[in-house]
C-alpha cells in the first residue's frame, strides 16, 4: 500500500480509458488543463501505450492500475490492482474488466476482503459517483472515448477536510 507523502490535502485527477493511440489521438485539452495543478493523477486502466503515462508524468505523479487491453509495457510498470492511501483514506484502483456480472460488481467484488473508504474503476467508460455499502465508488468515464455517452469525462477528486469528488463532463477532445 501506497501513502501520499503525508500531505493534509490533495488534488487528485482521476482518469482512464484513454485508449491512446487507438480510439484518441492525444489527451484532450480540458485534461491536460486540469492535470496542471493536480498533485496526483491516477490512471485506472486501458492506456493502451506507454505515451499516456509519460504525458501525465509531465504534470504529477503518475499512479494506477493496467486494463484489459493494455499490452506488457504498460503491465511491467503497473498492477492489475492496488491500494493506496491519500490524506488518510484509503482508497482500492481496479480496472473492473472480467466476466458476468456489471463492472460495478466486479470492482466492488475485488476489494470485498479489505477496509476501504473508496473504490475507483474503469473500463465501462460510464461516469460513476455515489455511494454503495459506506463507500465512495468513482469511475472516471473517459476522456477520449466517451461512446454512447453524450459527453467526454474524469473526475477531479480534492481530500481533505472535505472529499469533493467532482465530474468534469465536456464536448470536444480539442
Amino acid at each position: 500500500m501506497k501513502k501520499w507523502k503525508g500531505r493534509i490535502h490533495v488534488k487528485v485527477i482521476i482518469t482512464g480509458d484513454t485508449h491512446i493511440p487507438g480510439r484518441g489521438h492525444s489527451l484532450p485539452k480540458r485534461l491536460l488543463d486540469e492535470c496542471r495543478h493536480a498533485d496526483l493523477i491516477i490512471h485506472i486502466g486501458d492506456w493502451w501505450g506507454p505515451e499516456v503515462h509519460e504525458t501525465l508524468s509531465t504534470f504529477a505523479e503518475v499512479i494506477g492500475v493496467y486494463g484489459n487491453v493494455d499490452g506488457a509495457d504498460i503491465r511491467k510498470i503497473l498492477p492489475a490492482r492496488q491500494i493506496v492511501e491519500l490524506v488518510g483514506l484509503r482508497i482500492g484502483l481496479v480496472h473492473g474488466h472480467g466476466e458476468k456480472k456489471t463492472t460495478e460488481q466486479r470492482a466492488v467484488e475485488e476489494f470485498e476482503e479489505e477496509q476501504l473508504d473508496a473504490i475507483i474503476f474503469g473500463h465501462s467508460h460510464i461516469p460513476v459517483i455515489k455511494y454503495f455499502k459506506g463507500k465512495l465508488l468513482m469511475n472516471p468515464g473517459s476522456p477520449t472515448d466517451k461512446r454512447k455517452m453524450p459527453f467526454y469525462s474524469f473526475i477531479v477528486l480534492e481530500i481533505g477536510e472535505e472529499i469533493r469528488p467532482e465530474l468534469i463532463l465536456f464536448k470536444d477532445t480539442l
